[in-house]
């Protein structure tokens, strides 16, 4: 059974955040469009078996059935919703970060 794939405003800009740092920072601009589309190939392929992934493990998240993993350097959280067949991926955020500390500070 196919899952639709919806991709939060948070999660955009942190996609967007992280092409602009590879390639405006690091200078490397094919760095950059490949790193995106490799992040979204692995969130899309979330339409089938997305439970597939472990919960993250940290409260409240785990309560509430987020999951997380990683691609890379980055770490995708995200909500799968079996009632509405539907994947909210909530964050991608590199893995060098406190991941835990920003994820605490949102209540999704």
């Amino acid at each position: 059974m196919t899952y639709q794939i919806h991709i939060t405003s948070e999660a955009e800009g942190d996609l967007q955040a992280i092409y602009e740092y590879i390639a405006f920072e690091l200078l490397s601009f094919q760095n950059a469009a490949t790193q995106l589309s490799r992040l979204r190939k692995e969130i899309y392929s979330l339409s089938e078996m997305p439970e597939r992934y472990h919960r993250y493990e940290q409260e409240p998240w785990c309560s509430r059935g987020v999951r997380r993993f990683t691609v890379g350097n980055f770490c995708v959280f995200y909500f799968p919703n079996r009632e509405t067949r539907t994947v909210e991926v909530l964050r991608v955020l590199y893995a060098g970060r406190d991941v835990d500390r920003i994820m605490a500070e949102h209540n999704f």
